[in-house]
């Protein structure tokens, strides 16, 4: 920025006009009052407070001081700036702050007023002079603390945060008594003109009803020295008629402002004063109008930018999108980590060379000391004991007709050959047993590996993408200021289906009101997601784009006849945002024990799908560990997880009865093939993918009910029988009819589930 040279160093063209704007406001405010008592006091104290030049604001107070046309006045100004210039000095150079001892300054800074500063009183009280001088000094104190707060407010905190009541009657005070200045220093046409054009701006930039505030600020001198509210009457109208053209374009906005005061012009008979009068009157009008109208458009639009209540903060989203790409350049790393894992634990299969050694170890056993070892290594009978190893490896052990031909004719001790070789052969078995128990080990944390890497890679490539600036942000500002919220933050993030907005206002806030203001703005359907708590007045807003689809769930339960507990579990559960889950396991047998196998494997099932792990890797590890561990129970299982976006549903079936979708007049099989959950080391599961739309029906039962209905062909009779209209009715439905099959007395376990999609409200 260029630099003007001044006496003591270099000032900034930005803190020139603020301080020439400050001292052109204490030479208007010494013109507020009717004897130009030095009101300008309030803002030379203010401004020092504020921690600006004392010598540049003790000049711009003396200068104020001239129009009294007074050598006492000047003198009286010139005491107190002098005085207080050396007190701020002094804490200037000291760095150090004041407190409240500065209310004893401001007060010993009023004595050349009381004591030097020409007054004649006024007729209205009967008290002496200088007692009115007293407390016209006392007000000069109390204002200039008012002062204090509006100019820190303005030049520290304006445009960056949303300023206390407080603070805005405080700024408000400051503008009245600068504007009566106005007032009493220039002619009225100025003040109008001023004010107009004052008012014009501020409707062509807030665009809401912030501008009536304006207006009835800008029009209280005119009503104080009129002593009249006539003048905060018609500026609020004027600020209303110029309101209701702005969306139109800024020109009839400003144009409809000009009409309506001409009118109310004509209506004071201004038409029968001076062609002077006239001309001066209607140039107040029209001269800030046009003024108004040639601002270029992209100014408003750079200063709507810059100085809106809301601004889009950098910093934050700077920081964390910085830490986003740190988490994710982690998050790839262990990635990595446990793909090498993957790679470590799934070895290659190796060669078994069990057999020589079997043989190896049979030879030493038998051999050794027999005298015939000699002959039978010419006659190369080892050869004949690989056939007989290799026929025990395949059966588990051996007797006398699986001994080759040329070992009974040779071996003289066939009968420990025997024993021998069925010892070796047991001991082979137990440790291939182990083998493959350590390599089965080994390829469950291989998979294992593998899907927390895939888990840790989606996550990585999530938290890379970073949060970019956009307009959404505005719209959502302008849209929530039109609704009457007064927001303090706004942040947007994502897309499509991962919208997300965050909004901190008050907590009593309507939040139906809120989510179709937010909804209107950004064109997308929107929900509220979650409210937390930030203060005891404030909460954040979390919206989240609205799914297409809702779900209502129904569930109906009986167990076996004698029972206590079912051995049927089911699951519904909330995947994310856009999916939940639906389960229904179903133990083989009844009561408790069926119940813990059912329970075992929809746990497993539920943590590995929060999880986000790979399908495949699920069902495959569930199964294993089911295997190892059940004790030969067995779980069948049917589920569902349904993306409440596209209607879509995932079906899994493990040696599970039919499940059955009502859509409209159609009634849809869903059948599977594959044995229960953990009867075989490899579960194949019947997968198949089906679309719901809205109003339709996923039903899923155990064995126990569809056993009751004696085949398929009648269960499903009596189900295309049925016209459901909610989950619940239907559930319990089937399951009564199940019931009155078995005679009200339930054979088996017995559970059905039922799931409806629908419309989001």
């Amino acid at each position: 920025m260029k630099k003007i040279k001044l006496r003591r160093g270099k000032i900034s063209l930005k803190s020139l006009s603020l301080y020439l704007s400050l001292i052109a406001g204490m030479i208007l405010l010494n013109f507020a009052l009717p004897y130009r008592e030095p009101l300008s006091f309030a803002l030379f104290f203010a401004s020092l407070s504020a921690g600006l030049n004392p010598y540049l604001l003790g000049a711009g107070y003396l200068l104020g001081a001239i129009p009294a046309l007074s050598l006492y006045a000047v003198l009286s100004a010139g005491v107190q700036a002098s005085f207080l210039i050396l007190i701020f000095a002094v804490y200037r150079r000291c760095k150090k702050r004041m407190g409240l001892e500065r209310v004893v300054y401001a007060v010993l800074a009023q004595l050349p007023f009381v004591f030097l500063f020409p007054h004649a009183g006024y007729a209205l009280f009967t008290f002496a002079p200088v007692l009115q001088k007293t407390v016209l000094a006392a007000f000069f104190v109390l204002v200039s603390f008012l002062f204090e707060n509006a100019l820190n407010a303005l030049l520290y905190r304006a445009f960056r945060c949303r300023l206390p009541i407080a603070n805005l009657i405080e700024i408000c005070l400051l503008c009245i008594f600068t504007g009566l200045g106005v007032l009493n220093a220039f002619p009225r046409p100025v003040f109008v003109a001023l004010s107009l054009f004052a008012l014009v701006f501020t409707v062509l930039f807030v665009k809401n009803a912030s501008a009536v505030c304006v207006a009835i600020v800008l029009s209280a001198p005119l009503a104080l020295a009129e002593s009249s509210l006539s003048p905060i009457a018609l500026y609020c109208l004027y600020s209303s008629a110029a309101l209701l053209f702005v969306p139109y374009g800024k020109a009839p906005a400003a144009l409809a402002l000009a009409a309506l005061y001409l009118g109310v012009q004509a209506l004071n008979e201004l038409y029968l004063a001076s062609v002077t009068e006239i001309v001066f009157s209607l140039l107040a009008c029209f001269l800030p109008v046009l003024a108004v109208i040639l601002i270029p458009e992209k100014c408003y639009a750079k200063l709507n930018r810059t100085l809106l209540f809301y601004q889009e903060r950098s910093l934050p989203r700077i920081a964390v999108n910085r830490n986003r790409r740190q988490v994710g350049q982690q998050l790839y790393e262990v990635s990595s980590l446990f793909r090498e894992i993957e790679a470590a634990f799934a070895e290659k299969e190796r060669p078994d060379d069990g057999g020589d050694q079997i043989r190896d170890k049979l030879v030493n056993i038998l051999c050794s000391s027999c005298p015939n070892k000699r002959r039978c290594e010419h006659d190369e009978l080892y050869f004949s004991l690989d056939k007989l190893v290799a026929v025990g490896k395949a059966k588990g052990r051996v007797n006398l007709i699986d001994l080759p031909k040329d070992v009974t004719s040779h071996c003289t001790n066939t009968a420990g050959m025997l024993f021998a070789l069925n010892k070796l052969l047991a001991q082979y078995r137990r440790c291939v047993a182990d083998i493959e128990s350590a390599r089965e080990g080994r390829k469950l944390l291989a998979r294992q590996a593998r899907g927390v890497s895939e888990i840790l890679r989606d996550i990585a490539l999530e938290q890379s993408e970073e949060y970019i600036f956009s307009d959404g942000e505005q719209k959502l500002s302008r849209a929530f200021s039109a609704a009457g919220f007064i927001v303090s933050e706004i942040f947007l993030y994502g897309e499509g289906a991962n919208l997300t907005v965050n909004v901190t206002l008050s907590s009593e806030t309507d939040a139906k009101k809120l989510v179709k203001a937010a909804s209107l703005a950004l064109k997308t359907p929107l929900a509220l997601a979650e409210k937390i708590p930030l203060t005891s007045l404030s909460s954040c807003y979390v919206l989240k784009r609205k799914a297409n689809f809702d779900a209502a769930f129904g569930i109906a339960s009986c167990p076996k006849n004698g029972e206590a507990a079912s051995g049927d579990t089911h699951s519904v559960m909330k995947i994310d945002e856009r999916r939940f889950l639906v389960a229904l396991s179903d133990g083989m047998g009844s009561g408790e024990e069926a119940r813990s196998v059912s329970d075992r494997a929809l746990t497993l099932l539920e943590s590995f799908y929060k999880a986000k792990m790979p399908s495949d890797t699920v069902l495959d590890t569930v199964n294993k560990l089911i295997a190892f561990s059940s004790e030969e129970k067995f779980s069948c299982l049917d589920l569902a997880a349904v993306n409440l976006d596209t209607g879509n549903a995932d079906i899994v079936k493990i040696g599970s009865p039919a499940g059955y979708l009502f859509s409209g007049e159609e009634l849809r099989v869903l059948e599977g093939e594959s044995l229960p959950m953990g009867m075989l080391e490899a579960v194949h599961p019947a997968t198949m993918q089906v679309t719901m739309r809205e109003n339709d029906f996923l039903v899923f039962m155990s064995d126990g009910v569809s056993t009751a209905f004696g085949s398929s062909a009648d269960l499903l009779s009596y189900l295309s029988s049925l016209r459901p209209l909610n989950p619940q009715s239907l559930a319990e439905e089937v399951l009564q009819n199940a019931l009155q099959k078995y005679n009200g007395k339930a054979e088996d376990d017995m559970t059905v589930m039922a799931v409806k999609l629908m419309k989001s409200a």
